[in-house]
C-alpha cells in the first residue's frame, strides 16, 4: 500500500512517509498471520482443526476479529487518499490492478486449490491426489452475484478482492472529494472532530449498515460485510483528507480507550448477565443492542489502535523497510503454508501447546523463507505478488513528516 505523501507546498520529487501507518500495516499482516496460525486450535470452524481445542484461543481471536479487518480496510482507505494526491483516476486504477487484482488472481490459481485440497482431505471429503482434485475445485466454486465469490475463490484473499472493488466503487466519490465541493463537505464533517469524542459518532452509519443488511445477508463476506467494511474504507480516506480528524485521533486517546474497553465489557457483560446473544433474531431489542455495541467496538478499537500508533510508532528503521515491502507477499502466501503444516501437525499425538507453537513457528519460518528465496529475488514472481520491480538504492529518498491535509 502506498503511504507516501507530498506535503503542501513541496515542489520537489521527494515523498514523505507516515511511518506509523507503515508499522500499522506490517503489524496487521503479522497479526493476521498469528490469527490464522492459531485457528486450528480454537472452537470455530476452519479449514484444519486439531482434535483438542482451546476456549482461550477462541476468545483471543474473537477479540481480534471484531476490529482487525475493519482497521485493515480503514488503512486501505488512507492509502487510497495518499495515492490519489499524486495520481489521476486512471493511474490509480492501473496501480490498484497491479497491487491487488493480479495477486488475487495469482492466488486463486496457484494457492487456493492447495488450501481447499488439504481441507477436503482432513474432512474426509476427498481421498485422491492433488491433481485429481483440481477439476473438482474449479467445478465446485461459487458462480453468483455476491461478494462471497471473493472468498469462495480466493479463500483468505477475499480481502484483496474487496479492496480492489472498493477502490473502483469509491473512485468517483474520492475524485469528488478532491474538488472544491468535496473539500467543503469534508470540512463540514470535520466539525464533529472538533468536539471531544466527536469522532466516535461515525460509528452510527456503520451500525446502520449492520442493522439494515444483516437480516437479509447474514453470511460472512456477503453484502452486509461488504458494505460494513466499505464504510471503514471511505472513512479512512476522509480522516486523512482533513487535519481536524487526525488531530482529534491524537487528542482523544483517553476517550477512545474508555470507549473501546467499555464497549467490549458491555458487549460481553450484557450477554452474560442478561442473555443477550449475538445470535438474537433480527428486529428484537437484543439484536439491535448487540449490533450497536459490535459497531462501536469495531470503530472505537480501530481509532484507538490508530491513535496509539501515532504516538509510539512514528519512526523508521531497516526492519520496517524490509517488512513494508514484504507485507503483501507474506499476506498472500501465509495461509496456504499454515494449512499444509497444520494438516500434518494436528495428527500427532501431542498436547495442544507444542502443536500450536510448532504450527506458528514453522509457518513463520517457511513463509519468510519462501518469500526471501523465491519471491523477493525473482522479478516475474515479484509482479505476481504485487511487488514493484527491484529498486537501486539511489532511486528513492524517504523522510518523515506530519500528516498533510486540507483545513
Amino acid at each position: 500500500m502506498d503511504r507516501s505523501i507530498t506535503p503542501p507546498g513541496n515542489s520537489d520529487n521527494k515523498f514523505a512517509r507516515l511511518h506509523y501507518l507503515d508499522w500499522l500495516g506490517v503489524l496487521l499482516v503479522l497479526g493476521v498471520f498469528l490469527f490464522h496460525a492459531v485457528h486450528p486450535f480454537d472452537t470455530i470452524a476452519w479449514h484444519i482443526k486439531n482434535p483438542e481445542q482451546s476456549e482461550v484461543v477462541t476468545y483471543m481471536i474473537g477479540f481480534f476479529f471484531m476490529w482487525g479487518m475493519p482497521l485493515f480496510f480503514l488503512v486501505g482507505g488512507v492509502g487510497s487518499q495518499f495515492a490519489l494526491r499524486r495520481r489521476s483516476g486512471r493511474q490509480f486504477v492501473v496501480e490498484r490492478t497491479r497491487r491487488l487484482l493480479i495477486p488475487f488472481f495469482a492466488g486463486v490459481v496457484l494457492l487456493s486449490p492447495i488450501m481447499i485440497y488439504f481441507e477436503q482431505l482432513q474432512q474426509a471429503n476427498f481421498a485422491g491426489s492433488f491433481f485429481a482434485y483440481l477439476p473438482e475445485f474449479f467445478r465446485s466454486r461459487l458462480y453468483a452475484f455476491s461478494p462471497k465469490i471473493a472468498s469462495d475463490w480466493g479463500v483468505h484473499l477475499w480481502f484483496l478482492g474487496f479492496l480492489f472493488l472498493f477502490s473502483l466503487i469509491a473512485l468517483p466519490l474520492f475524485l469528488w472529494f478532491k474538488r472544491e465541493d468535496g473539500h467543503r463537505f469534508i470540512k463540514q464533517l470535520g466539525r464533529f472532530a472538533e468536539i471531544p469524542g466527536g469522532i466516535l459518532l461515525f460509528f452510527v452509519p456503520l451500525a446502520l449498515v449492520i442493522l439494515i443488511l444483516e437480516p437479509y445477508f447474514p453470511d460472512e463476506h456477503d453484502w452486509e460485510d461488504f458494505f460494513f467494511y466499505f464504510g471503514f474504507f471511505v472513512l479512512g480516506y476522509i480522516f486523512f483528507a482533513n487535519t481536524r480528524f487526525t488531530v482529534a485521533v491524537r487528542r482523544d486517546g483517553k476517550l477512545l480507550a474508555f470507549a473501546a474497553v467499555g464497549s467490549v465489557i458491555a458487549l460481553f457483560g450484557i450477554s452474560i448477565v442478561t442473555g443477550v446473544s449475538y445470535d438474537s433474531q433480527p428486529g428484537t431489542a437484543a439484536f439491535i443492542l448487540s449490533r450497536l455495541l459490535w459497531a462501536l467496538v469495531a470503530w472505537s478499537w480501530t481509532l484507538l489502535i490508530l491513535s496509539t500508533s501515532m504516538r509510539f510508532l512514528d519512526f523508521t528503521n531497516n526492519q520496517l523497510e524490509y517488512l513494508r515491502e514484504a507485507q503483501l507477499p507474506i499476506f498472500v502466501l501465509h495461509q496456504p503454508v499454515i494449512i499444509v503444516i497444520a494438516f500434518f501437525v494436528v495428527q500427532w499425538d501431542a498436547g495442544i501447546l507444542p502443536k500450536l507453537l510448532l504450527v506458528v513457528g514453522g509457518s513463520f519460518l517457511v513463509t519468510f523463507g519462501i518469500y526471501e528465496l523465491f519471491i523477493r529475488r525473482i522479478e516475474p514472481v515479484r509482479a505476481l505478488f504485487g511487488m514493484k520491480p527491484r529498486r537501486r538504492k539511489n532511486d528513492e529518498t524517504i523522510s518523515a513528516s506530519p500528516e498533510a491535509g486540507t483545513n
